[in-house]
């Protein structure tokens, strides 16, 4: 049976709205920079359809296919908007000169009401490097003279924040967006990336938040919640906005491996390993994926097969890219695998990569190189790297002060730490816990306490408001006070002995040092 005309009608008629709803989705996803989804979209309808064409070559140069999207572009070569595609590869192809020569021509096909050229045009210069992005927001305002919509406001926002010290009509361009449509998902986006750059964190996060309400679809904003909480070093809250995020987009490779990166920084060490080998898999290698690997293998402690992939990584990173933290961990490595003189080298290359006045970082990392070791070496190593932190850094803090001490302490280095802790006494006095440890030092500098080298600064520290208000539980109380009863034992000082020893009793009922000492008060004396 034949269709009518009628039925032929209907059926042009829904398939033109399916291809205009395609295109606009096709578009959208560019927007939104889902640019394999938009491809889906958008293929099916290009060869008959410059428009879709130009958007699918859009596309292309999102994904970085730059001699895809040129082919594509080459299609229509006397369209406007392919025209400026051809602009945009030019531009690509640091060829500014060709770029603004095909821009300029496609602008001048704009006649009277025609304003899309315009768009096309500055939008080649706009989403590109090496236009002139001045000429650009001209031909926006032209446009704008002859339609005022979204489209032209939003791009001419993204073009003022290419020029020095157009913040300002950049915002409000993208407000002029949310004010006539508080719905565009991508305007809100905008306004929150521009929040965040100025350091109006909190607005930011608000024009976020209302991007992703005006259409829980566009994965932007996730995006730069991840990026705003990653450089903030908020790691957790950055992980669940790229999960997020990823769930939105197209995963892309780069997106990967950022979730890569930050399941490492969320120490969820297995996660991160198995991700980023997935990636190597499928998406090709690049050097730095093996730095995570060897990161977090040695976080796991896989010592072998950290060093393994951290020797593939600096085989293949540029040197001019290998960072200090990459000779840290490779030092940490070679500790753990007990290559000690090859970590010496290492650290020290760590310390000549950094290029920062103060180093202090590098040098903490180090010490928890040695300290790791758990023996009496790599303790007084890892104190004498904090020294070394103090004496180049004014500002050092009273925790490297303790650390230069305590570490030297633990590594029997005892004149070492006597020279920490009264540093960080003359630096720090109102840490009580310098003169505590100054005479725990001088303590084990004098195990039988005959000497009394501790005497006054585990009194002075006992002397300090709220010391005795310690839980008596405390170790320090106990430390300090048997040797204080033994230092008045071995001077026959039995009131003060005895003053002590009712102390420890206090702590501990059945201390078996008092009974000890008790015993040795009592017991006759030799020739009695």
């Amino acid at each position: 049976m034949k269709k009518t005309i009628g039925g032929i009608i209907a059926g042009l008629a829904f398939a033109f709205c399916a291809q205009a709803q395609s295109l606009d989705e096709g578009v959208k996803m560019i927007g939104y920079e889902r640019y394999e989804k938009a491809k889906q979209e958008l293929a099916p309808l290009a060869a008959g359809n410059a428009r879709a064409n130009y958007y699918l070559g859009l596309a292309e140069l999102g994904l970085e296919h730059t001699d895809a999207a040129a082919a594509i572009f080459a299609r229509y070569p006397a369209d406007p908007a392919n025209m400026a595609g051809m602009a945009r590869v030019a531009f690509l192809r640091k060829n500014p000169a060709e770029g603004m020569r095909l821009a300029q021509a496609v602008a001048d096909k704009a006649k009277r009401k025609d304003w899309e050229p315009l768009k096309f045009a500055a939008d080649a210069v706009t989403y590109t490097e090496g236009g002139d992005v001045q000429q650009a927001v001209s031909w926006y305002k032209a446009a704008l003279q002859k339609e005022d919509n979204a489209d032209l406001h939003l791009a001419l926002g993204d073009a003022y924040r290419k020029t020095s010290g157009g913040g300002g009509e950049a915002m409000n361009n993208y407000e002029y967006v949310t004010g006539k449509e508080p719905r565009n998902s991508l305007a809100h986006s905008r306004v929150g990336s521009l929040w965040y750059g100025a350091r109006k964190y909190d607005l930011a996060l608000e024009a976020w938040q209302k991007a992703k309400d005006a259409d829980p679809a566009n994965p932007l904003p996730y995006r730069d919640l991840a990026n705003a909480y990653f450089y903030s070093g908020k790691y957790d809250l950055a992980r669940q906005n790229v999960e997020q995020y990823l769930s939105l987009s197209d995963k892309s490779c780069d997106d990967r491996i950022q979730h890569a990166n930050l399941l490492y920084l969320t120490k969820d060490y297995a996660a991160a390993i198995g991700k980023m080998q997935e990636i190597i898999s499928t998406c090709g290698e690049k050097p730095y994926m093996y730095r995570v690997i060897g990161y977090s293998q040695y976080e796991s402690q896989q010592y072998d097969e950290a060093l393994k992939n951290m020797r593939i990584f600096f085989t293949k990173q540029d040197p001019a890219k290998v960072l200090p933290s990459d000779y840290l961990y490779y030092g940490r490595i070679m500790m753990q695998t007990n290559h000690p003189d090859s970590a010496d080298i290492y650290f020290a290359k760590a310390v000549a990569a950094d290029t920062a006045k103060d180093k202090s970082e590098t040098y903490r990392q180090i010490a928890e190189g040695f300290k790791e070791l758990k023996s009496d070496t790599g303790y007084a190593i890892a104190g004498a790297w904090y020294g070394r932190l103090v004496a180049e850094n004014p500002d050092a803090t009273a925790l490297d002060y303790y650390y230069w001490g305590f570490w030297s302490y633990y590594g029997r280095k005892y004149e070492e730490a006597a020279k920490g802790f009264e540093a960080m006494e003359a630096k720090y006095p109102d840490q009580p816990s310098a003169t505590y440890w100054r005479g725990r030092v001088a303590a084990a500098m004098d195990p039988e306490a005959k000497e009394g080298t501790a005497v006054p600064f585990y009194t002075k520290w006992l002397e300090v408001p709220n010391t005795e208000n310690y839980t008596k539980k405390n170790p320090d109380l106990m430390q300090a006070y048997q040797y204080l009863a033994l230092y008045h034992y071995n001077k026959n000082d039995k009131p003060n002995a005895q003053k002590y020893l009712d102390l420890i009793t206090e702590i501990e009922p059945d201390n078996k040092f008092v009974k000890q000492v008790k015993e040795a008060m009592t017991a006759p004396k030799k020739g009695k």
